[in-house]
């Protein structure tokens, strides 16, 4: 296949897609964090959806943010270099959550404790560096991230608009995750998931209706060879 610009854009949107059927899973499936999970094949599974939502949602970004880059404007460029900051962010801590946690569970078994309790909320008193720093970044990242590009994304009216609003709403409900038992926590995350698997299937069936009806029209014969 010849790698072209309409083709990247096909690709990505199902980047997008993909990372939000991930997103979802992971937030229907996200075992307590607490140091007993961590050994536990759900911990490794779902984490590793994570680290795939992380690092094809930078991807399917590109291609949502280039799609409407000239109507998002200013405002779509700051939406989507904070949400994909924030996508980087969680693609190093989920690596981190995958491959190393559970090694570091029965060799320093405090220290995954420690990290445990700043996901939570609880105060560690183990010394965990700039962790802590970047995690409470990564939180007005996702949260600023996603709603400055939703509302982006609804203004310049080329993605479907609702998703970008589904995509702010989402984001901006964040915060409320704090007020529920951590059993319904990661489920705040399903709207997310929802908006980008929206997002990413109009830009991949875009784009293929478009590369179909350039094929159609390269197949057709000419006036002039008429």
């Amino acid at each position: 296949m010849k790698m072209t610009a309409s083709t990247l854009s096909r690709w990505s949107g199902l980047a997008a897609l993909v990372a939000g059927l991930c997103y979802v899973l992971v937030g229907m499936f996200h075992p307590l964090n607490e140091l007993a999970s961590v050994t536990t094949p759900a911990w490794a599974v779902v984490h590793v959806f994570a680290c795939a939502m992380a690092l094809l949602g930078l991807f399917g970004m590109v291609g949502l943010y280039a799609r409407q880059a000239e109507r998002a404007g200013w405002l779509g460029l700051v939406g989507f270099v904070m949400f994909s900051l924030w996508l980087a962010l969680v693609l190093c801590f989920s690596f981190m959550e995958t491959f190393i946690l559970p090694i570091l569970a029965s060799e320093a078994p405090q220290v995954v404790d420690g990290i445990m309790k700043m996901f939570s909320g609880p105060v560690s008193g183990v010394d965990l560096g700039l962790l802590p720093t970047l995690w409470a970044i990564s939180g007005p990242l996702y949260i600023l991230g996603g709603l400055i590009f939703g509302i982006a994304t609804f203004r310049a009216g080329i993605l479907p608009r609702w998703a970008g609003a589904l995509l702010a709403a989402g984001t901006a409900l964040a915060p409320v995750a704090a007020l529920l038992p951590f059993a319904y926590q990661s489920k705040i995350t399903i709207p997310v998931g929802l908006a980008l698997i929206w997002l990413g299937y109009a830009l991949w069936a875009e784009r293929r209706e478009t590369m179909a009806g350039a094929v159609r029209d390269a197949g057709r014969p000419s006036p002039h060879q008429a």
